[in-house]
């Protein structure tokens, strides 16, 4: 059967929409909504007789054949979904889940792939039955179904569940011996009414074997019970028919056409040619459950949507707060780092280093002991300053994991360089160098015109190429060596504040990229809902506005 173009649009949503919905495989809404796209495609029109078991359901479809095509037993047997089709004769076909096709003349093979077992289970190794019968009403594209009985095992009322979903005129067979049960009541509004399938008929079976008043007064309670389920058929066709099955059966296998007028059965399959020919467009009777599996499409739709925008929201929440903790650290960090980069800064600018060192300095050239004095406590506040600095950038490479830059490195000058004035004439020596290596402390000078020794690792050069026609008083002299030693200390310190103030800039450049750090894009789990939860709104407006354009009228 061809479907209208806005049908065919609604099925390809609901196949996106499963897709993306992720159903479990066997949820009756993916068993429903596949069950409803396959069931527009087919151009038969299928008819489906269902009820609990030991109704006679194969009992009334038999005698619609006129055949023994089905297995009836008193104990209650079939196991399996029979759909019953047109064939020039009467055979049988089997299809296995391996793909495996039994193909059989007569039906005697239902006995072995059809009934319950001994434990009174389906097989499941089966994935459908077919029997083909040479009958009039099945060639005019009627098909018949004869489904399991409902009142046994959870298996066959979803076995029974999911075939109701295609079929185009169900058939519900009654007990006259029991009024309509609360679970049969149950059954037609969770398997029927509420899935849009609502052309029903019911079948009042056993009412022969009540006493005739009896009759009566079931049959009228049974047609209160039927009508408050009216379905959507033509006015002029009643939804309740009595037809006596197993008498039936027998007339129509001796061929007594009076014999089966009296069991109601003529009656009802006059009824049953008049529905198929009113129903002629398909479309009419499954568009409403095509609609209903649309509507719980919908709602699942909208359900996982709250589920990913409540997933997203715990998410965004949980980054967000992350954020704030990192940017809490950074603060903290960076604050830290400012500090101590503004206290080592202070502490190198070469005011502040002549001031709190070069008396020390000078102290310690004099008396030759350099580097004992560079290695003290001068290079301890070296190192206290570097690892005040450089822990808050271990901190920040720890916490916002990142690679650690090159480490803070400061060396000291190389040695200071003394020049000392040459002393001034001595009467009583010809050596003038021993007066200035006894006040220096100089172990030894050497000759030359520019003497040089050197102790504590500061090197002293002695000038003698001064004028002795202009020699210079004694006061001015130790002046001129003071000066000497001053000249020298402010140089080292000089130099060492330059190359350090350089060095802690270009750290400051490299810590910066480690402690400001960069706000990442989102991660690829909330990216991925994003996109999912744009995918389902996407599928859902599509669906809403066709299903809008299909409910109009």
């Amino acid at each position: 059967m061809q479907q209208s173009a806005p049908t065919q649009t609604l099925l390809n949503h609901l196949k996106s929409a499963l897709g993306v919905l992720e159903l479990d495989k066997n949820s009756q809404l993916y068993r429903d909504a596949l069950s409803i796209c396959d069931y527009l495609d087919k151009p038969s029109f299928r008819i489906s007789v269902f009820g609990p078991f030991n109704y006679g359901k194969s009992t009334l479809l038999n005698a619609i054949l006129g055949n023994r095509a089905l297995p009836i037993d008193l104990i209650p047997t079939t196991g399996a979904a029979i759909t019953i089709k047109y064939g020039n004769e009467l055979q049988t076909r089997i299809t296995l889940k391996d793909g495996t096709e039994i193909n059989e003349k007569g039906t005697d093979v239902l006995k072995q792939f059809a009934i319950l077992d001994d434990e009174r289970r389906m097989r499941n190794d089966v994935t459908s039955v077919e029997v083909f019968c040479p009958h009039p009403f099945l060639q005019a594209g009627v098909e018949l179904l004869d489904l399991p009985g409902t009142n046994d095992r959870e298996a066959q009322d979803n076995l029974v569940r999911d075939q109701l979903l295609t079929a185009d005129l169900v058939i519900q067979v009654l007990d006259a011996r029991k009024l309509m049960t609360l679970g049969e009541r149950e059954n037609l509004r969770d398997w029927l009414l509420d899935r849009g399938i609502k052309t029903v008929v019911f079948v009042v079976n056993f009412l022969n074997l009540l006493e005739a008043e009896e009759q009566k007064q079931i049959y009228s309670r049974l047609l209160f019970v039927a009508e408050s389920f009216r379905s959507e058929l033509p006015n002029n066709l009643s939804n309740l028919y009595r037809v006596d099955a197993l008498p039936a059966l027998r007339a129509r296998l001796k061929g007594d056409t009076s014999a089966a007028q009296t069991t109601g059965l003529t009656m009802f399959e006059s009824a049953l040619q008049n529905i198929v020919a009113m129903q002629e467009d398909k479309t009419a009777v499954r568009l409403p459950r095509v609609l209903a599996i649309a509507a719980q499409i919908q709602q699942a739709l909208q359900t996982k949507m709250r589920e990913i925008n409540t997933e997203l929201e715990s998410a965004e929440q949980k980054r967000k707060a992350k954020l704030e903790i990192k940017q809490k650290a950074q603060n903290l960090i960076k604050k830290g780092f400012q500090d101590s980069n503004l206290e080592m800064q202070s502490w190198l600018n070469l005011s502040n280093l002549l001031s709190r060192y070069q008396s020390d300095l000078i102290s310690a050239l004099q008396k030759g002991e350099f580097r004992t004095w560079e290695r003290g406590s001068f290079k301890q506040a070296l190192v206290d300053y570097q690892q005040a600095i450089v822990k808050w950038v271990n901190q920040a490479c720890e916490f916002f994991n990142k690679e650690q830059p090159a480490g803070l490195l400061i060396s000291f000058p190389g040695d200071p360089q003394v020049i000392l004035p040459n002393p001034p004439p001595n009467s009583k020596s010809s050596n003038s160098a021993a007066p200035v290596a006894l006040a220096t402390g100089l172990g030894w000078v050497l000759g030359g015109p520019v003497g040089a020794a050197v102790v504590g690792g500061a090197t002293y050069f002695l000038n003698q190429n001064t004028d002795p026609k202009n020699p210079e008083s004694s006061d001015s002299y130790l002046n001129q060596v003071q000066e000497a030693y001053a000249n020298a200390a402010r140089e080292y310190l000089t130099l060492f504040s330059t190359q350090a103030l350089s060095a802690l800039s270009e750290y400051e450049r490299k810590a910066d990229r480690v402690i400001n750090f960069q706000i990442a894009e989102e991660p690829a789990d909330i990216t991925s809902r994003q996109h999912q939860q744009q995918l389902l709104q996407s599928l859902l407006d599509n669906l809403t506005e066709e299903l809008e354009t299909l409910r109009q009228p």
